[in-house]
């Protein structure tokens, strides 16, 4: 009986994040090789999931390997298996993942952790479809799509003979990039809201009360080297210390070691800021300097929201109407020419 394809809903409207879901639905029906390649937090191990689910593989095996949480003998043994004797305390047959993921797709994540001598061996198995358990003798055929994800440049790691150029060709048959949050503004929002509301759940509260204008700011504001899994975190703390759950959330906590009471670096051991902030410079023209900085302020939230202006709005603290208002002031109406 055929089962339901455990495809997990993704969030996003980004331009540029659709662009790689159609890309991953391109590429999903083959069993040619695949990197999934993405800054840390991006959400590389959803999309190599997706591309298992959307191929005929989805009813085959589907294993995931972290490569660098294991050593190279370790890895060796649980990708190809050994047999019983191979080393000491191997008391029985061990399958491997390899064996496992026949007919279906084996992710290896972390993949730039691989030694050269692991690297050859799944050279191996790519170009020949055949593995040999550790201590055994016999050639074992299978048929294992293969996706590797990385957030490291394996063309530079190439470059220096760390990681093999041949191995790099065979898997980079296509290369999915996923996007940086920073790269989908559009998409802050919604996600925080989803994460908001799974935190509520879990607490067992009634409802979520939304995020304040500061705090929606805030969110669209930060750069997010993180990404998705640092925005996770920062809006499921903030959720989780909000002491009212009927207020609208306010501030959001970003750094969970924030204290008043920690030691910043840049304070010196007295306690005293290390560095003194610069005097402005005077005599000036207040009226002007203001003027120029709101103009500056709103050019700067247009090309970060991408010139939607209710994003923009939000990344200001005003409403939709306050913005048109100000950018009619400025006569800043629309997306510049170039």
């Amino acid at each position: 009986m055929a089962l339901d394809r455990p495809v997990q809903a993704i969030i996003g409207e980004a331009p540029v994040f659709l662009e790689m879901l159609e890309h991953v639905s391109r590429a999903a029906p083959l069993s040619k090789p695949v990197l999934v390649v993405g800054e840390r937090g991006t959400g590389k191990e959803l999309i190599a999931s997706r591309l298992h689910y959307l191929s005929g593989r989805w009813e085959s095996g589907f294993v995931k390997v972290n490569c660098a949480a294991l050593t190279e003998s370790i890895l060796e043994s649980e990708l190809f298996g050994h047999e019983a004797g191979a080393f000491t305390g191997a008391s029985k047959t061990h399958i491997g993942h390899f064996e496992r993921a026949d007919g279906g797709t084996l992710i290896l994540d972390e993949l730039a952790t691989i030694s050269l001598r692991m690297q050859e061996k799944i050279l191996r198995v790519i170009e020949y479809g055949e593995i040999q358990r550790v201590g055994g003798n016999d050639l074992i055929n299978v048929d294992v799509r293969i996706v590797g994800s990385t957030n490291a440049d394996l063309r530079a790691l190439a470059a220096d003979a760390t990681f093999r150029e041949d191995l790099l060709d065979r898997l980079a048959f296509d290369v999915i990039t996923i996007p940086p949050l920073r790269e989908r503004v559009e998409d802050i929002l919604p996600l925080a809201y989803a994460f908001a509301i799974n935190m509520v759940s879990e607490l067992k509260r009634p409802l979520f009360p939304g995020f304040g204008p500061r705090a929606s700011s805030a969110l669209l504001q930060n750069p997010w080297p993180g990404n998705v899994r640092e925005l996770k975190n920062a809006v499921e703390r903030s959720v989780y210390r909000s002491t009212d759950p009927d207020e609208v959330i306010t501030d959001i906590a970003f750094d969970p070691f924030d204290s008043p009471f920690t030691l910043s670096p840049a304070r010196s051991s007295a306690g005293a800021p290390s560095r003194r902030r610069r005097p402005p410079l005077l005599p000036t023209n207040l009226g002007e300097r203001l003027k120029d900085m709101e103009r500056d302020l709103l050019g700067a939230a247009m090309e970060r929201a991408r010139f939607n202006q209710r994003l923009a709005a939000d990344l200001l603290g005003l409403s939709y109407d306050q913005l048109r208002g100000k950018l009619k002031k400025h006569d800043i109406s629309r997306r510049p020419e170039y």
